[in-house]
Order: structure tokens, then sequence, then C-alpha cells
């Protein structure tokens, strides 16, 4: 017998699950994340394997969720220092790179330039490749940067330039360089893909820290035989050699994590998923077992980017969210908590800070701490607050469907037991088995894929020899990423005409997913 592990780095808690070759849950823990994060994914590894008993040896698969690459953009820290080039002139420089960023972070760049080249819609050249501005380039930054970005006008269409200045830098910079590409990365759309590009050379350092901390940390607990992946925010995994080179795809990772473990745990193929954690609830959709991709270019600390997100809304409600009664006896719930610190001040484990879960205790709604220590709360507070929580939660339940038609739900997470079982809007409302960790689950069961997106033109290609050679590239852009062939299956196709081209030319986006090699 075989087993998977898989590890799920929240805000509040880092979950942690065992699964084995049948994909049987054989044991799930839940503990409170820590500051440094790493000390959190020992103690949580050195638990569940105390609680399995599980031979070490015999964890071959071990995969990591985490929030760090989000963490680092939001608050600015550990971001790498990096050179951005665009090709583009004399098209595009009327808006230089970073053009909307804050302050804060436009620091990051040490130097930009706009070169020539570029091409046009149809893939015509706007203008040839200006070769020796970016050897400039790229010879000014030698030994200052480790990392540069890499976009071109319309290289959704032809990459060939930015390829060619790739190649260039890895000649006059070395080895060494991280070089991100903006055709590997962003969708259509020339800033919000540069932007996505940016983060992503911007994160190597971090993504590099990480990956290497948690195969120390699987080596320190003597998982020697265990391979290393990381989940990415369209559900599936990535190698960690995959993570390193595209860190930006474990962007919001947590919340498609955890709607691959309700799907798994529920098997319903569309049915919205409301996993309330520590500090926010996430309000996700299960579309043919995978989260709904956004349609929209999605904002990440400040700057918009359009590469593929889950379409998901997330709010200041958690289990930890601190509760409130004003003046006129109105009560508000977070969207302030108490986080990874609730078994030190809710009120059901001593402390002094009334929170959503104290409220739900009092309610009789869940069995946690000491019930004696919230006895004494107003009956009018305990509806008042639990009533806002409603209001919230189906707020957005509404806000997330895309019909007015009533949809299954299913609640997940350690803090879903602040939600009632009766929503507006929800046809049933499920609590699965192992609903606390569903997360770590999704992790651990998580398939590998490949995503295919580029503007196809069908008065050059006939549609459906076009669409079988994209489905076929998207098949070996999942091989490549450590799926088995045989297992491989196209999940979704997108073939969106485009009114605004002349011809018949469509946007055409294909994903296959499979299992693990």
């Amino acid at each position: 017998m075989q087993y998977r592990l898989g590890i799920d780095v929240g805000g509040t808690n880092t979950d942690a699950v065992l699964i084995d070759e049948n994909l049987t849950v054989v044991a799930d823990i839940k503990q409170p994340t820590s500051e440094d994060i790493y000390s959190g994914i020992l103690e949580a590894l050195h638990k569940i394997l105390e609680i399995s008993k599980v031979d070490k040896s015999l964890i071959t698969k071990a995969m990591l969720g985490t929030t760090q690459c989000t963490n680092a953009i939001v608050e600015r820290k550990h971001l790498s220092k990096i050179g951005i080039l665009r090709i583009g002139a004399p098209a595009s420089v009327a808006i230089p790179p970073m053009v909307d960023w804050a302050e804060s972070l436009k620091s990051i760049a040490v130097k930009t330039v706009v070169v020539g080249g570029g091409y046009e819609y149809d893939g015509k050249e706007i203008a040839p490749f200006d070769k020796e501005a970016a050897r400039e380039f790229f010879e000014s930054l030698k030994g200052k940067v480790h990392a540069i970005a890499i976009s071109c006008v319309f290289a959704g269409v032809r990459n060939e330039q930015e390829l060619e200045a790739a190649t260039l830098c890895r000649e006059v910079m070395g080895e060494e360089v991280h070089i991100s590409i903006s055709s590997e990365i962003g969708s259509m759309g020339l800033v919000e893909r540069e932007n996505a590009t940016i983060l992503n050379a911007a994160l190597h350092k971090v993504a590099k820290t990480f990956t290497d901390g948690f195969d120390a940390s699987l080596k320190q607990e003597g998982l020697v035989n265990a391979e290393l992946y990381l989940s990415q925010n369209d559900g599936t995994l990535m190698t960690m050699e995959h993570a390193r080179r595209y860190p930006i795809l474990t962007i919001a990772c947590g919340p498609t994590n955890s709607i691959r473990g309700a799907d798994y745990l529920c098997d319903i193929q569309e049915s919205v998923v409301i996993d309330v954690g520590g500090t926010t609830t996430d309000i996700g959709v299960i579309q043919n077992g995978f989260p709904r991709e956004s349609g929209i270019a999605v904002s990440i600390g400040g700057v918009r980017t359009n590469f593929r997100m889950p379409d998901v809304i997330s709010i200041g409600l958690g289990g930890g969210s601190i509760v409130r009664q004003l003046e006129d006896g109105s009560v508000t719930v977070g969207p302030d908590s108490v986080g990874y610190q609730i078994t030190e001040k809710a009120l059901i484990f001593g402390g002094d800070v009334l929170t959503a879960t104290d409220l739900a205790v009092a309610a009789g709604m869940a069995v946690l701490g000491d019930p004696s220590k919230v006895a004494h709360l107003d009956t009018q507070l305990i509806q008042n607050g639990l009533a806002t929580i409603k209001a919230m939660v189906e707020d957005n339940l509404d806000a997330i469907k895309i019909s007015s038609e009533p949809m299954d739900v299913v609640l997940v997470g350690g803090g879903s037991i602040i939600i009632p079982q009766e929503l507006i809007g929800a046809k049933s409302v499920l609590t699965p088995e192992h609903f606390g960790t569903a997360n770590a689950i999704g992790s651990a069961i998580s398939k590998v894929s490949g995503t295919y997106e580029k503007l196809v033109s069908f008065d050059k290609t006939p549609r459906a020899q076009a669409l079988e050679a994209a489905k076929q590239e998207a098949i070996d852009l999942a091989v490549a990423s450590g799926a088995l062939r045989k297992t491989v299956e196209i999940i979704d196709v997108e073939d969106v005409p485009l009114a605004y081209y002349p011809g018949n030319t469509s946007r055409v986006k294909i994903k296959a997913a499979g299992e693990l090699a």
C-alpha cells in the first residue's frame, strides 16, 4: 500500500491528510499555523505520522498548498529586484510598463525598457525585434538583478520574438538568471499579461525558499521516497521545478484545493462550495469536478492581471471573526479576526474576545471548547449575530450563481460550524465527513493539467482540425507537467468568436488533466 500526503497552509490553520492508493482518507489533522510557516508544517507532519502510524517509506507523493506568494505580494515582502523588457516599440510606448502600479511595488523594477518589435492581431510583425537594444539592456543589468520579465505585443498570437529575447538574455546574463515570458503566463491583453509576468519574475526567490523549505521539512521527518508537488490555482498540481518557474500559479490555490476536496467528498458535479476558515470565507463553484475560472481581469495586491484564476468571492468572515454589539443593538461580525490565536482568545477557550465560533457554540450549533463560558451571552445578541452571518453568506451565494435557480451547497473548512444548515438560494446544504480538512484533501487527490490558449483563424485552418490540434497540444502540456498520458482527458473547451477581429477568428482555450505519472 502506498500513500499520498496533502498539506495546506492557511492564514489560521495548517491542515494535513494522508490518503491511500484507493484515495481513502487514512488520517487528517488540523492545527494552528505558525508565524514562520515551516515549524507549523513540521509539527503537522509529525502529528499526522504519529496518528496514522504509517511507514514513512510508503509515502510516495507529497503535495503542498501555500499562501506564501500571495502574502509576499500583498505585504510587499521578499520580492526580487528585476528588469523588465517589453517588445513593442513604437506601437506601445504611450503606456509604459507598471503604469498603474503602487509606488511601494514599482520599486522592484531596477530598470525597464520598451524596444522595437511586436505583432499585429493576425501575427504580422509591427516591427523587427531590436536585438541590439535588448542586448544593451541585458548587459546593463548583468550582476544587478537575478530575474527578468519579458513581454511582447500580441505574444499570445506569436511568441517568436519573446523566445528570441529570452535566448539572448540567457546568453548575456548567464544560466542562473530567472526569465519569465508573458506568452507562458497570461492571456490576451498586453498590460494585464505583462503585469502577471512581472509578478512571476519578482516571486522567484520566494518560490525557491518555500520549495526548498518543504523539501527540507520532509527529509527532516524521514520522508525520503516522496515526490514533491505544489498545488496551483486551477485545482491541479505542478512539480517543484514547474513551481519555481511559475510561482504566480500558486496564488489562490487555497480556495481551489477546498473546491476540489469538496467535490471528492460529495461527488456532486455542479455545486457551490463555501469554505470557511478562521479569518475568511471563500465561495466558489464546482464545474465538472474543477473550480470555475474567472472570466475577468483579477487584481492581486492592487495589480491587474489576466492569468487564470478561480472565480471565487472572498469575504471577511471566519470562525475567529470578532463579534461586536453596537449601541442600537445591531451586531457586526468581522472583518477582523483573532486568526490562529482562536484557541487562546475565544471565550470558549478561556479568552476574552467574542468570536463567531462562540456564537455557534452558544446556539448549540457546535460542541467545542467549554460551552459554560458562553452560557451568559444574551439570547438576542446570539440571534442577531447568527442572522448577520447568514445574511453575509446568502448575499454572496446569490452573487456567485449565474442564475436564480437554487444550487446544492457544500460546507467545508474548520470554521463552517458557524454557517446555518438552511440558506436562501440553496437547494440543499451538505457538510461532508472530513469537512475540516477538505483543502488538504483537495491537494492530495489533485490531478495534473495543461492549458492551451491562442487566437486561431478558422479561415486558415478548418475549425475541426484546429480544435483537434489544440486538444493534442493541451494533452502534451499536461504530460509535460507530470501527467500519465493514458489517463489525460479534455475537461474544458472554450471556443469564443471575436466579432472585432476580421475574418473567422476565435479565442480557443482547452484544458486537459490526468493522474500523476
